[in-house]
């Protein structure tokens, strides 16, 4: 089996292959939108080192923290097939790697293929600490489309003309919202629509009549992505490293930390064309960075070197949010592609948004009615621990490290999506706690995820770590638990195979627009939730 080895000296990092090789930069200073940043980096640039592996590999990184905060590693959509502790969260799976110390991941990568990523798991410096994991099939093995002759990774991430980690920490100190980023930015550049970014516009250079991969990700913090190229559609073919039944689009929705696969084919008049991106922002009345980022995909032979604008959709524009969404299905199958389990063991209905928390003491806040904005499921806003890892705690049977009181139903039921409700006081407060949910090993769960309009009604992706899940259903309003069943299944058994079009292997990512209901497995090779393979904690 292979063994490739990485060496990532954090926040200041190196990247070597089998034999110790090492370049390690303290800190990274750039200059972005005409202001000089120092920020945490990985090898030395924005983003960080790209990891290829194949299917079946083994990856071992030596993470060597030089960074003035302490600083962990998470493998994002990783199985951590009984390597549970090298998923990386703090205080989740492990204790922070402190400044000036370096801890060694270890896991095998079996059963996925496609893109992932990899990203710092310790407050906001997974702005800057980033980069791609890309799974290729194992030798002898070949991907369920025809064979691209490029891949070029596209890494969507966030910009603040600020130190990440003392924008996080003002918000925190106010209980409101953390100021907004100041641009947007494709493989760390912005691109030539921001101010003294000419040279920061990241640029392709294709064949015409060839066909490319491009495997784009979601690295900004906080808002979901469209994204489009200028006269060009694109096919999707794999979400989350699981792959997808073809999906022709001229538009690609992708939530902070999602993944999505496509296949470009180079099939215009040879000149130049803006690759785009902005938000796809649902929530009204709530600020976001509502500028655009761009690179440039040139023609070999390009007649004209002044790139085309594709039109971007609107920024609350959900019909055609919703619509790629709805419109992804896994590949029946496929590689890796496994039927939906018929028998549930455990029903959850888990209410999903944000709420607020007290105020301390006799203090105002600067959130909603002088509170804390705090997200919560079932009213139940999750915090880390700060003396032991959930795991940790779990394996050595230590006590009050985590509680394992989350519910299987919310405490109150309401009009979950009436907008009037939502400054009720009566039901918007909420409490800080370590909640978790414990399961029995190879148990199969439904859970249905109801958005609310507390506090704002917006789009929010979700995701498992160590999971894939499937998708049976998702629509808008509050969800009925007589009829909405009966839809399901109705379209199920309509489908010779018995799967419909909704009820797919998607990867740890789906939208809860309004109410979903989604199926995790527990299957021994599926391996756990965040904090282990057998007890599947919810993360």
């Amino acid at each position: 089996m292979a063994r490739p080895v990485f060496l990532l000296a954090c926040a200041i990092v190196l990247l070597a292959s089998s034999f110790a090789s090492a370049d390690i930069v303290q800190n990274l200073t750039i200059k972005r939108l005409c202001h000089k940043q120092v920020i945490n980096a990985v090898n030395g640039s924005l983003p960080g080192p790209k990891i290829r592996v194949r299917e079946g590999d083994t990856l071992v990184v030596h993470v060597f923290n030089k960074s003035p905060y302490n600083l962990t590693i998470h493998w994002h959509g990783i199985f951590q097939l009984l390597s549970g502790w090298a998923d990386g969260p703090e205080y989740a799976t492990q204790c922070p790697i402190c400044p000036g110390n370096s801890y060694t991941y270890r896991f095998n990568i079996t059963g996925q293929e496609g893109t992932l990523w990899w990203h710092a798991h310790v407050q906001w410096l997974r702005a800057t600490v980033y980069g791609a994991l890309i799974i290729r099939p194992r030798k002898g093995h070949s991907y369920p489309f025809p064979k691209p002759y490029k891949q070029f990774p596209i890494l969507l991430g966030e910009w603040w003309d600020a130190n990440v980690i003392d924008v996080e920490n003002q918000g925190l100190v106010s209980g409101a919202a953390p100021n907004i980023s100041n641009a947007f930015t494709i493989n760390g550049e912005p691109g030539d629509l921001y101010p003294c970014s000419s040279n920061h516009t990241h640029k392709i250079k294709v064949v015409q009549g060839k066909t490319y991969l491009l495997r784009i990700i979601n690295a900004a913090l906080n808002n979901e992505l469209f994204f489009k190229i200028a006269n060009h559609k694109m096919t999707v073919v794999a979400v989350d490293a699981s792959y997808t039944a073809p999906y022709l689009t001229d538009v690609v929705v992708i939530a902070p930390g999602q993944t999505t696969d496509v296949l470009l084919t180079t099939d215009q008049p040879p000149v130049a064309y803006y690759m785009a991106a902005h938000p796809y922002a649902s929530a009204a009345g709530v600020l976001f960075d509502n500028t655009t980022t761009t690179g440039i995909i040139v023609y070999d032979g390009a007649t004209s070197l002044t790139p085309k604008m594709p039109v971007l959709p609107a920024f609350n524009d959900t019909p055609t949010a919703h619509k790629f969404y709805s419109n992804l299905t896994g590949l029946v199958h496929g590689p890796h592609w496994a039927p939906i389990p018929l028998n549930v063991d455990e029903h959850m209905f888990i209410t999903v948004g944000l709420g607020l928390a007290a105020c301390e003491g006799n203090a105002t806040c600067a959130g909603p009615l002088g509170q804390r904005l705090a997200a919560s499921m079932n009213n139940k806003s999750f915090e880390f621990p700060t003396k032991l890892s959930m795991l940790q705690a779990f394996f050595k049977d230590v006590n009050g490290i985590y509680t394992t009181d989350f519910p299987n139903q919310p405490p109150v039921v309401f009009d979950y999506t009436n907008t009037s409700n939502s400054f009720n006081q009566a039901i918007i407060m909420t409490n800080k706690s370590t909640s978790v949910k414990k399961l029995k090993y190879n148990t199969t769960v439904e859970i249905v995820m109801q958005n609310t309009a507390l506090v704002g009604l917006e789009n929010h992706p979700i995701h498992l770590h160590g999971f894939n899940f499937y998708v049976l259903a998702q629509g808008f309003g509050n969800y009925d638990s007589v009829n909405d069943p009966k839809k399901v299944q109705s379209r199920q058994s309509s489908s010779a195979q018995h799967y419909w079009r909704a009820s797919r292997r998607l990867g740890r990512h789906q939208i809860p627009s309004k109410q979903s209901r989604c199926m995790v497995n527990a299957l021994p090779l599926r391996c756990a939730l965040t904090v282990g393979s057998i007890n599947g904690f919810r993360d």
